[in-house]
C-alpha cells in the first residue's frame, strides 16, 4: 500500500515519511483547534455540537495541514494536493 502511494505521488521515501507525518500532525492539530473553537461556542456535546463539528473540521483541515507542511518542507506537495482536491470537489476551476 505504501509503495503504491509513494509511486503515485512520485516521491522519495524520506519525502513520503514527511508527507505522512504532515497528514498526522495536521489532522491532530485540526482536531485540537477545532475542538477548542467549538467548546467556546457550544457548551454541551449534543447534536448541535456534532452537526457543527464536521463543517468546522472540513474548513480547518486544509489550513492546519498547510501550516504543518511549512516546517516539514512539504508546502509544494500539499498546495498541489489541496488544489487537486478542490478541483475534484468542484470548489476550484480546472486550469
Amino acid at each position: 500500500m505504501f509503495k503504491k502511494l509513494k509511486e503515485k505521488w512520485n516521491v522519495s521515501w524520506l519525502q513520503f515519511v514527511l508527507i505522512f507525518t504532515t497528514f498526522a500532525l495536521g489532522g491532530s492539530l485540526c482536531a485540537k483547534v477545532g475542538s477548542w473553537f467549538l467548546n467556546m461556542i457550544v457548551t454541551e456535546k449534543n447534536l448541535i455540537y456534532w452537526v457543527v463539528y464536521i463543517p468546522v473540521m472540513t474548513i480547518f483541515w486544509p489550513f492546519c495541514v498547510l501550516l504543518i507542511s511549512i516546517p516539514l518542507g512539504q508546502v509544494r506537495f500539499f498546495l498541489e494536493y489541496l488544489r487537486k482536491m478542490g478541483i475534484k470537489l468542484g470548489m476550484i476551476k480546472s486550469v
